[in-house]
Formats: C-alpha cells, structure tokens, sequence
C-alpha cells in the first residue's frame, strides 16, 4: 500500500487525517500485542489534541447544592491570579506506548506519529522534540513516523539538536516525510542512542523499523503492513 496524501486533495478534507492516526496507532498496538510483543509485555494507544488542562468558567459558576444523591459534593477551590504566566505549548499525542508489566506498568518504548500541529511553529516543535529527548533520557525508546505534507519542518532534526547532534541527521537534505528509530543503549561502557532513520514519500511503500524493549532486544516495526491494515479499515485506496 503507497503512502497516501493525508493532508491534501483528493482525501483531505473529505476524510480525516485525526480518525485515521487513531486507526494507524491502533493497528500497530494491535499488532504488537497480537504476534511482537513477549509475555510480560503489552503496548496501548494513546491519541490526545491540544492542551491537557482547559480553564472551565462554568465550573466555578455552577451553584449545585453541597449534598447530591446523598453524598458530600467536592468543594471548587479558585486559585487566586498567578503571579507568573509562562507561555506554553502543549503537543498533539498520537502515540503507541510499550509497557513492561513487571513490577508495575513501566513505559520501556513510544512510537509517535507526527500531528500537524507538532510541526505549525517554533514552540510546538520545541515542545515534541523536548518529548522526545526526554524519553530517550530516561532510557526509553522511540519511533518517530512523519507523514505531515501540509506543514514543513523535519523534527528528529530538532531532536537531534537537543541532542547535541545538530548537523548529520542521516536524511537526505531537505527531506521533511520520515520515519526514525532511536535506541538507548550503553555501548563498551558509554551512553548512547542508536538512530535508524529512513525517508518517506508519498506514493512509496513503508519501512520496517527497529522498536527496542531493551538493550538486547528489538522489535521489527512493520510500518507498511500496519499502514495497510489502517487504510482497509477507513476504506482507503
């Protein structure tokens, strides 16, 4: 199945690029969890848009009496002014999250698929590349899959930055569809990320990827097999 234009005519906007994340992020953690993943493993879906806390005046109006079916309502507390605003930028998530299950739900890799809105300005990038780095920090591995046509911008070029590899991105120049693995690993007693990043274009099948779980284990991603279950499933062609 060639990669489609999701963002442009013929598809957009008849069809939306939102419901079709959501069905590509299921199609991976289903096929992780039915036939990749090993026992004490398992991998969830996980797609939010915008900020994560919106201010609700009407929850501040509502006047509901103190008692309800019989038992004490939560009192509203209103904060008084802040003293300090500090813009912000909150980034889309269509992600799939691998989890070990050992010892608690302990997140071990994250495959996130690029939004528009990751790519329409500075803070929004800054935001989903500081994401990511962050989850490389802390040992976790990550899949970064851009098929955005209608923003420009290459993002695992600003998490190289943040990575203090600024210069080879290890993509042909002036490429902006991808898909990059990264792996933290300790290597003869170094620290450092592997990074496996592969172009896309539109009309071209899609690669298979290294997921790690763990310095000695890693997954094959199929991108394009999950890619085609996801186009059945919305009726795409």
């Amino acid at each position: 199945m060639p990669l489609l234009d999701h963002f442009h005519p013929p598809l957009y906007p008849r069809r939306h690029w939102e419901s079709f994340h959501v069905t590509w992020a299921g199609a991976i953690a289903d096929a992780l969890n039915e036939t990749l993943l090993p026992a004490g493993y398992f991998a969830e879906e996980h797609a939010h848009a915008g900020a994560r806390i919106e201010i609700d005046v009407a929850t501040f109006a509502d006047e509901s009496p103190a008692v309800q079916n019989g038992t004490v309502a939560t009192q509203t507390y209103a904060p008084p002014a802040p003293p300090v605003v500090v813009p912000a930028a909150f980034p889309d998530e269509f992600e799939v999250r691998v989890y070990e299950a050992e010892g608690g739900a302990r997140l071990v890799a994250a495959l996130e698929l690029v939004s528009p809105a990751n790519k329409d300005r500075e803070s929004h990038r800054r935001a989903f590349a500081t994401k990511c780095a962050g989850y490389l920090a802390q040992g976790i591995a990550v899949i970064v899959v851009d098929v955005v046509t209608s923003r420009s911008g290459n993002l695992h070029a600003d998490v190289l930055r943040l990575l203090n590899r600024p210069t080879d991105t290890g993509l042909p120049s002036g490429t902006e569809l991808y898909a990059v693995a990264y792996r933290p690993v300790v290597r003869d007693g170094a620290e450092v990320i592997e990074v496996w990043p592969e172009p896309l274009a539109v009309g071209r099948e899609l690669p298979t990827l290294p997921l790690a779980l763990n310095a000695e284990l890693c997954l094959p991603i199929d991108l394009e097999s999950t890619y085609a279950a996801a186009c059945a499933r919305r009726r795409l062609e």
